[in-house]
């Protein structure tokens, strides 16, 4: 008998052991294997814009678009909403200030249907994330209804210029330089304006937030319009502005008026809204602030922004990694979720996959919280190195299963 209960005494033991090692097996293959430990937070997103890209007039294009990006992990989508002074949903904002409740061919399209209210329905069915992105910020074309009705909106130049090329720098927007005039964010109907538009699409969508660029800021040499000039002369004891755009002084009042606005956005929408989150995507904190008076680590500091998506369209990996490693990155990164826009190809300069892969893992090595991609089109569409076959599979590869947003 003593024999018996020594020997299921030992056959117990021997069974905890084994589950022991079994356990402690598991665990550690689960640790080092990348594919049986996916990601559970990430930003996974993508611009959709209207611009070299047909995906928001095709009856159709939502519903293929919103699919493919279910099915291949992507969690977040940035469809532009305010684009060449027209809005992309119906806008009785719009409506009153320009004539227009939502763009021409976008209605015509859709059949008078509203366009975003479509793709915020069809969106969360697939539980991705809609943040409505305000792409031309406070920017219009000259030709634009809103600047011809309001043409005291708009900032100037010293030599009365209204329109300036916008970011003519290749590397840093990939895109269509054009001459742009811009609206004055210091200007109390233009403030009204925006905040209005901005407001109106919380207040009337499912929406999970708004996105502002680098597109919400002021061309460095502007701001000598009748009201700015009378507004600096207040605040200074009826000095004029200095006539250098980049004295040191003269930079810091404009660039501390656009924070001020942006404050009043922000609020605005928590207002409406509390847990809408207000997501920035700008180019880097110096060139943001010396060319367009976007001095988003303030804002960041002041509790302005709830997300940040850096724009870092390079080319060469190790400019790629320069612009992650700079201060005002990891300030906001110390505060704030902070993703990484990366350019998927534009048609004048497509990008092969190899290189979006390099990018994506380097974003994920240095613990980012996430990944978007500018722009839809090009992630494998028609511009596209490789076929879309192939870019499809090395998209499931990178996003190997679902992915919460942060």
């Amino acid at each position: 008998m003593k024999r018996l209960i020594r020997r299921c005494i030992f056959y117990f033991l021997y069974l905890v052991l084994v589950a022991y090692l079994t356990v402690f097996s598991l665990s550690s293959h689960f640790v080092t294997s990348p594919q049986a430990n996916p990601l559970k937070t990430e930003i996974r997103g993508v611009w959709l814009t209207n611009v070299a890209s047909g995906v928001l007039f095709v009856p159709w294009g939502i519903n293929r678009a919103l699919n493919q990006l279910s099915a291949l992990n992507f969690n977040t989508v940035y469809p532009v909403v305010w684009n060449r002074g027209n809005t992309f949903y119906k806008s009785s904002v719009a409506k009153k200030v320009t004539g227009s409740e939502t763009e021409f061919l976008l209605k015509l399209m859709h059949g008078g249907k509203d366009f975003l209210s479509k793709l915020v329905k069809l969106a969360k069915i697939k539980k991705i994330s809609v943040i409505p992105w305000f792409e031309y910020g406070l920017m219009t074309p000259p030709n634009s209804t809103l600047a011809k009705r309001y043409p005291d909106w708009l900032t100037i130049g010293q030599t009365d210029i209204i329109s300036v090329q916008d970011i003519p720098q290749e590397e840093i927007n990939n895109g269509f330089p054009t001459q742009q005039a811009w609206l004055n964010p210091l200007h109390p109907q233009v403030q009204e304006f925006i905040q209005g538009l901005v407001v109106e699409v919380v207040s009337n969508y499912d929406v999970d937030g708004v996105q502002f660029d680098d597109h919400f800021g002021m061309p460095v040499q502007f701001g000598y319009d009748r009201f700015s000039i009378q507004l600096y002369q207040q605040e200074h004891e009826g000095k004029s502005p200095p006539t250098d755009p980049f004295n040191p002084e003269w930079m810091r009042w404009r660039a501390d008026k656009l924070t001020d606005f942006m404050a009043q956005i922000y609020q605005a929408v928590k207002k409406v809204k509390p847990n809408a989150k207000i997501s920035l995507s700008p180019n880097s904190q110096y060139f943001a602030y010396k060319y367009y008076l976007q001095d988003w680590e303030t804002w960041v500091k002041k509790g302005l922004v709830d997300e940040l998506i850096l724009q870092v369209y390079r080319e060469e990996q190790s400019n790629f990694i320069w612009e992650l490693e700079k201060p005002a990155v990891k300030l906001a990164r110390s505060l704030i979720p902070v993703g990484i826009g990366i350019s998927a190809g534009t048609l004048r300069n497509p990008v092969d996959i190899a290189r979006i892969r390099e990018q994506v893992q380097t974003v994920r090595d240095r613990h980012f919280n996430g990944i978007s991609f500018f722009y839809w089109e090009s992630l494998w569409g028609y511009i596209s190195p490789e076929s879309p076959k192939q870019r499809r599979q090395a998209f499931q590869e990178m996003f190997q299963s679902k992915a919460i947003k942060p």
